[in-house]
């Protein structure tokens, strides 16, 4: 089968996602930039994972190649260049401008740092080496996404690696219209969905709906792979996709080492949306006050991207300000928008 490539598109000179990437990701399902984050800053995030994950060539490589980093990249991690990427100011213009609402109708549901190796033994080859194709919905939400033209998640892909150097790309299957064959509602012909067994592995997968629902079978390998198309990324390049995109992961060079930021963003109203890891204030907890100095270096639409109440908000009285003031007040907080929004109110 004939392989179809997706190149990035350059983002627009003031850090915004222009129409076209908008649109793309609204009708198609996903877009794929770059340019969105500065440099230096990708680059300290990878020397970050790069310093932690063990290299392709030590024997422990097992305990990292299947999803996730342990806990030790999950927001808010202990790395201030993952911290800052989850929160970055133009990735969150980003989101919002996908989903056509404000920065402070947003929330953080996933952030972490996954490695993928390539394994040079059949011992080493995890379940999701050759993914099978699927949608994210089902493990991040208590329902089933909604009509097309309603999205209430974005899920986002950072790569911190060059594709040539150690290919595992993203495929991804472009929505083709309303009335795409591919996309036909609801979305159910996947394992681990509707009371199919989960199977990650694609070859494992295949066999075992062509052996249970033959037709299910057809219609992934005649819409889906058939259609699918990869991307072909470097350090920078961030894949936005939906909870209800086809996609799947490829296979990474063998003794290579592939890393990625995985984020989840959704519609702060859309409570059945769930957040993947430990709330965020089980952290608060560190001994080293690590996010409470971060909660009080953020300015108010980070903040309430983690659900801190926005300025204006009904939570925010006289007494809740200080309140909270004097939570923060040795890591030096300003309150002073959300004085501000309360004096106006009176």
């Amino acid at each position: 089968m004939l392989e179809r490539w997706a190149e990035p598109t350059p983002v627009l000179k003031d850090g915004y996602l222009n129409s076209d990437q908008i649109e793309s990701w609204r009708e198609q399902g996903f877009v794929f930039v770059s340019g969105l984050l500065p440099d230096s800053l990708v680059c300290q995030l990878r020397e970050d994972a790069l310093s932690f994950y063990p290299s392709p060539d030590q024997a422990d490589i097992g305990r990292y190649n299947h999803f996730g980093s342990n806990g030790h990249f999950v927001f808010p991690s202990n790395y201030d260049s993952a911290n800052r990427v989850s929160l970055h100011p133009a990735l969150l213009s980003a989101v919002a401008a996908l989903l056509d609402v404000s920065v402070p109708d947003i929330r953080l549901t996933q952030s972490d740092l996954w490695p993928k190796y390539g394994g040079k033994t059949p011992e080493e080859r995890s379940e999701n080496t050759d993914q099978r194709i699927h949608c994210d919905y089902p493990n991040h939400t208590l329902t089933h996404p909604p009509r097309w033209d309603q999205p209430e998640a974005v899920e986002i892909i950072i790569y911190l690696s060059e594709e040539t150097a150690t290919s595992g790309s993203t495929a991804v299957v472009p929505r083709l219209g309303a009335d795409d064959p591919a996309y036909r509602w609801p979305i159910l012909d996947t394992p681990g969905v509707a009371g199919l067994t989960y199977v990650d592995d694609k070859f494992k997968a295949e066999s075992y709906l062509r052996d249970k629902l033959p037709e299910t079978a057809d219609f992934r390998e005649n819409e889906l792979y058939a259609r699918e198309v990869k991307t072909r990324y470097r350090i920078g390049d961030i894949l936005f996709y939906r909870h209800d995109t086809w996609h799947r992961g490829t296979p990474v060079t063998q003794g290579a080492l592939r890393l990625v930021q995985n984020m989840t963003f959704k519609k702060a109203s859309s409570d059945w949306v769930s957040v993947l890891h430990t709330g965020w204030a089980w952290s608060l907890y560190r001994p080293d006050h690590g996010p409470e100095k971060m909660i009080a270096g953020l300015d108010p639409d980070q903040r309430s991207v983690l659900g801190f109440p926005s300025p204006g908000h009904e939570y925010w009285t006289e007494e809740t300000v200080l309140a909270v003031q004097a939570r923060y007040a040795p890591f030096g907080i300003d309150m002073e928008p959300y004085k501000t929004a309360l004096s106006k109110q009176k």
